[in-house]
């Protein structure tokens, strides 16, 4: 056992405790998976990451460094908010990457590039979406999942399978309200074994009814008001609203999940359902305000980012 450099990140804010947190373990060498897979238990967050130098098929392929994934019950190939944090965490540290336009980072999935956007306050890191493959969910899965969700059939505007690493149903609905509304059967969706995003268009019309219905909610039961609010930093106005559940894997709903977000991105934009560059909400309906950028380049590349914040910063013993 030895002191290793940690930070807690906050991901997806610019204000810490509105976004995902992500615990790094800045130097992993010499931890075996079951020392890594202990600690991701015991810090119980939806992830947490151990950095280590590339392996040497990575670094000749560019690789700055490498990142194991876990949950607290096992190893993810790939996902998103542990990426940009990771990297947050790193460059914080005083990471130097080897080129002067991306990060490289390698995971199980292969190599992630990552891009700084903006400056000061306002800098955030993206990264390239990986290759999505995507398919039509079965008429009788998509059934089931949608009766777990408290969903009508006209309440599901389009629907895919989308794999990117992780795998996630995503449905596309009709309202913001549907999404924020939801109130899902848990051990229904662990039942069957799927992974849910649910994401709905916030068009203008819409959002503001959703405020007011939100506001009259709260009222009449002491609760707060569902209206995807903005944190101190970030008034950014989002274009998507989006809920990920995840009961297969022990996460009942997930504040803000990158990979979800890069999947439904590449979907979507595809298929016409949503603009090129747009700003997606998530973690609303847990008291949180995530807020995703997404920009599909001139080579139709998707990228994902966000700001990070350090929360804690210090040494752990492993």
């Amino acid at each position: 056992m030895s002191q290793r450099p940690f930070q807690q990140v906050d991901v997806f804010t610019q204000t810490a405790g509105y976004g995902n947190p992500l615990a790094v373990v800045l130097d992993a060498r010499g931890l075996d998976d079951e020392a890594m897979q202990r600690f991701a238990r015991w810090t119980n967050l939806s992830e947490t990451t151990f950095l280590l130098p590339p392996t040497e098929a990575g670094r000749a392929q560019g690789a700055d460094y490498q990142v194991r994934i876990f949950t607290p019950g096992g190893e993810l190939p790939f996902a998103g908010h542990p990426t940009l944090g990771s990297c947050h965490a790193w460059l914080r540290a005083g990471g130097q990457p080897r080129s002067a336009a991306h990060v490289v980072q390698e995971c199980r999935v292969g190599l992630v590039r990552i891009r700084r956007e903006g400056s000061g306050a306002e800098q955030r890191l993206a990264f390239a979406a990986p290759t999505l493959r995507r398919s039509d969910p079965s008429p009788t899965v998509l059934s089931q999942v949608a009766r777990a969700l408290g969903l009508k059939p006209q309440q599901v505007l389009a629907a895919q399978v989308l794999d990117n690493g992780p795998v996630w149903m995503g449905l596309l609905l009709d309202h913001p309200q549907t999404v924020l509304g939801l109130q899902p059967d848990h051990l229904e969706l662990k039942a069957l074994g799927q992974k849910v995003g649910v994401v709905a268009i916030d068009h203008p019309e819409v959002r503001t009814g959703l405020i007011a219905r939100s506001n009259r909610e709260a009222r009449a039961f002491g609760a707060t008001p569902r209206s995807s609010p903005a944190p101190a930093g970030d008034a950014t106005a989002p274009t998507l609203e989006v809920r990920a559940f995840a009961a297969p894997i022990g996460i009942l709903e997930d504040p803000v999940t990158g990979s979800l977000n890069a999947s439904l991105a590449q979907w979507l934009i595809a298929d016409g359902h949503a603009p090129r560059h747009y700003v997606a909400a998530q973690g609303t309906c847990l008291d949180r305000a995530g807020r995703v950028h997404i920009d599909c380049d001139d080579q139709q590349q998707v990228w994902v980012g966000g700001a990070s914040v350090t929360c804690i910063e210090g040494t752990v013993d492993l």
